[in-house]
């Protein structure tokens, strides 16, 4: 199966457990790994016959940025709902990245990755 990956889709929003990160809000970056057969569009270099990712990364940009939720775990799940949405696709690994988490100690980044297999 080939694959199609989307990295670093910045969103700001306003996902998090705490008051302040509900209220200011922070930036979160989304990847895509998605399994999907690619050979036709590669025959035919027709966009009909593919995953047009740039109006998929719009579609995630507008539901991370448009909804609140407390953890990124439901962020990611949201997000593998709308990209198994699409029929050519059979998995997706999303990883919803929390840079700017509130962590009382330096860090670079904390996120969380989940593995969506299309069902039947």
């Amino acid at each position: 199966m080939d694959r199609l990956q989307l990295t670093g889709i910045e969103v700001f929003a306003h996902h998090g457990v705490l008051p302040e990160e509900k209220q200011i809000g922070q930036r979160f970056l989304i990847d895509l790994d998605i399994e999907a057969d690619l050979n036709p569009a590669g025959n035919s270099d027709s966009l009909a016959d593919t995953i047009d990712y740039g109006g998929l990364a719009i579609k995630v940009h507008e539901l991370v940025a448009g909804s609140r939720w407390n953890l990124i775990e439901k962020v990611a799940e949201e997000i593998a709902k709308v990209v198994l949405s699409i029929p050519l696709v059979r998995s997706v690994a999303v990883t919803v990245h929390k840079p700017n988490a509130p962590i009382p100690l330096d860090f670079d980044d904390v996120s969380v990755t989940i593995d969506r297999r299309r069902q039947g």
